[in-house]
């Protein structure tokens, strides 16, 4: 694939936690960007406004802006957001 189209990290906005809350202010955990694909080991960093940085464990391919992100521990959802 063409190397413009692998990203290290992305932003995220609109989150929104199933506990009503993020975990921490900086967490792992892992993470799916398309229906389907495996879950990607990933560092969240949160940031004002909603929003947050996602750090891929290695890159991903064609991580779009408007996608959806989904973040796990182990199985079960922490929460998502929309990929800005």
């Amino acid at each position: 694939g063409h190397p413009l189209l692998y990203s290290a990290g992305c932003t995220a906005g609109g989150l929104s936690w199933v506990a009503g809350g993020p975990p921490a202010a900086q967490f792992s955990c892992t993470a799916k960007f398309r229906y389907r694909q495996p879950d990607q080991p990933v560092r969240v960093i949160l940031l004002p406004a909603e929003r947050c940085r996602v750090i891929f464990g290695e890159r991903q391919r064609a991580v779009t802006p408007g996608q959806s992100v989904v973040v796990y521990e182990s199985r079960v959802c922490l929460g998502g957001g929309i990929i800005l």
